[in-house]
């Protein structure tokens, strides 16, 4: 006994029964070119034959395998990521036209000028303050040529200050 049933567009079941009474099946996806030219195709010949067979009437209709590569949720992401850089990155080089650019680099100069015109204004100072800066100026010099003079004094010239500032302190705290 021999019969075809055509499940899905380009899917053919064929069921035979052997010598022994089991049924014999064949699920092929070449259907159409098998049932149109029953001589041996070259296609038909490359065409690996199924690794499964069916015994029973409700026929599970055979289903394209999953990657799991592709499923695992880090390629999605890793997929996601790289069509969206590769979208900023090469659209937003070509999406505004030159004069536009142009423009905006202007208008950017403009304001770079007006902020440092502002600092400007902020730093010009009064003549009473040009006079403090410069007097502060005169102060830290001088406190700084004392360091150096008392760093290149002897040491028992150094010890004697220290007697001198004790001494101080003492009659101060005693007054």
């Amino acid at each position: 006994i021999r019969f075809s049933v055509s499940l899905q567009k380009g899917y053919s079941v064929e069921q035979s029964c052997g010598r022994n009474g089991k049924a014999n099946v064949r699920v092929s996806a070449y259907a159409e070119l098998q049932q149109s030219d029953r001589k041996s195709s070259p296609v038909s010949v490359y065409v690996p034959p199924p690794d499964y067979e069916c015994h029973n009437d409700d026929i599970i209709k055979p289903r394209k395998l999953s990657n799991p590569v592709k499923e695992s949720k880090s390629h999605q992401q890793l997929h996601r990521e790289l069509l969206t850089t590769c979208k900023r990155a090469g659209d937003s080089v070509e999406l505004k036209p030159e004069l536009q650019r142009v423009m905006e680099a202007r208008r950017r100069d403009q304001r770079l000028r007006l902020r440092r015109q502002e600092e400007e204004a902020h730093k010009k100072l009064s003549p009473l303050e040009q006079e403090l800066q410069r007097r502060h100026h005169i102060l830290e010099e001088q406190e700084q040529r004392q360091k150096l003079e008392s760093s290149r004094a002897p040491e028992f010239i150094k010890v004697k200050e220290n007697l001198r500032r004790t001494s101080r302190e003492l009659n101060q705290d005693q007054d």
